[in-house]
C-alpha cells in the first residue's frame, strides 16, 4: 500500500524543514512526497531540491498557480498512492510512528474509504499550544461538517479513488467543501483514537479568517440548508468565545 503525502509551498523555507523531517522520519516508508511549489522566491525550491537529491521518494514541480487549491489539484493528478495525506508546510506527523499506526488501521479495516484522528495545535517551536477547538467525532458523515470543520483536513486520510479535484470556485475554505464531497462518495469511515497531525498555528489575518468563515457559512448552506445553517451559527457562539479564551490563555 502507498501513500500520496502532498504538500503545498510557496515561500515556505521558514516552514518547510519541520515538514520534510517529519515525513523523512517515518518508520512507515510505503510513501511518496509530492511537493507542489508555486515557484517560491525564496530558499523554499534549494530547500526541496536537496530533499529529493537525499530520498528517491521525493518528487516535486515549482512553477506559478492559480492559489493553494491549484496547486493541491496538481498533487492531486499527480498522485500515485492507493490513500492521500495533505500535509501543509509547517505541519507535522505528531510521531514517527503516524503514518505506521495509519496504515495498521487501514489494513485491520479493510481498506475504508477514510481514516481520520485527532489534531494538536503547535508553535513554530513544535510546542504544543491546545487541542483543535474542534474534536474529531467518533462516528462520521458527510453530515457531521454541518457543524463545522469537525476533522482537520490534514488528518483526514482519504482513499484517492473517491477524492474529487477542489473546487476553484472558493478561494480560501475549498477543503472543507473537498471533505463533504469525499464523505459523500464515502462507503466506510474509520476513526483512530490518536493525535495525528501537529498543526502549525501562526494564525491567519483578521481579514482572511472573516473571509474563509464566509465561504463556510455558503457551503453549509448548500449541503445542509440555510435556515439549520443559521440556527447552528447561533449556537456556534459560545464555542468561540470559549476558544479565544483557551487560545489566550496558553499564548
Amino acid at each position: 500500500m502507498l501513500f500520496s503525502i502532498i504538500t503545498v509551498t510557496y515561500n515556505a523555507a521558514y516552514t518547510l524543514p519541520t515538514t520534510l523531517r517529519s515525513v523523512a522520519e517515518q518508520s512507515c516508508t510505503d510513501y511518496e512526497h509530492l511537493i507542489v511549489d508555486g515557484a517560491s522566491r525564496d530558499a523554499t525550491l534549494d530547500l526541496i531540491k536537496e530533499a529529493a537529491a537525499t530520498s528517491p521518494r521525493v518528487t516535486y514541480i515549482s512553477e506559478r498557480d492559480s492559489g493553494i487549491y491549484d496547486a493541491m489539484n496538481k498533487g492531486l493528478m499527480r498522485a500515485q498512492g492507493e490513500y492521500l495525506i495533505f500535509l501543509n508546510a509547517g505541519d507535522a506527523f505528531t510521531s514517527s510512528d503516524t503514518l505506521t499506526h495509519i496504515c495498521e488501521a487501514i489494513e485491520r479495516n479493510n481498506h475504508p474509504s477514510v481514516v481520520y484522528g485527532q489534531t494538536q495545535l503547535v508553535d513554530s517551536t513544535g510546542r504544543r499550544i491546545a487541542d483543535r477547538h474542534l474534536r474529531a467525532p467518533e462516528h462520521l458523515t458527510y453530515k457531521s461538517f454541518a457543524r463545522g470543520m469537525v476533522v482537520c483536513h490534514q488528518a483526514f486520510v482519504v482513499k484517492a479513488e473517491i477524492a474529487p479535484m477542489y473546487s476553484r470556485k472558493y478561494r480560501l475554505s475549498a477543503d472543507y467543501e473537498w471533505c463533504i464531497r469525499c464523505l459523500q462518495q464515502s462507503d466506510s469511515n474509520v476513526y483512530m483514537d490518536e493525535t495525528l497531525i501537529d498543526y502549525l498555528s501562526e494564525g491567519a489575518s483578521t481579514a482572511n479568517r472573516r473571509r474563509s468563515l464566509w465561504e463556510r457559512f455558503r457551503i453549509m448552506c448548500y449541503y445542509y440548508g440555510t435556515l439549520p445553517t443559521v440556527l447552528r451559527h447561533m449556537a456556534f457562539i459560545p464555542r468561540f468565545v470559549r476558544h479565544k479564551i483557551l487560545m489566550k490563555k496558553n499564548s
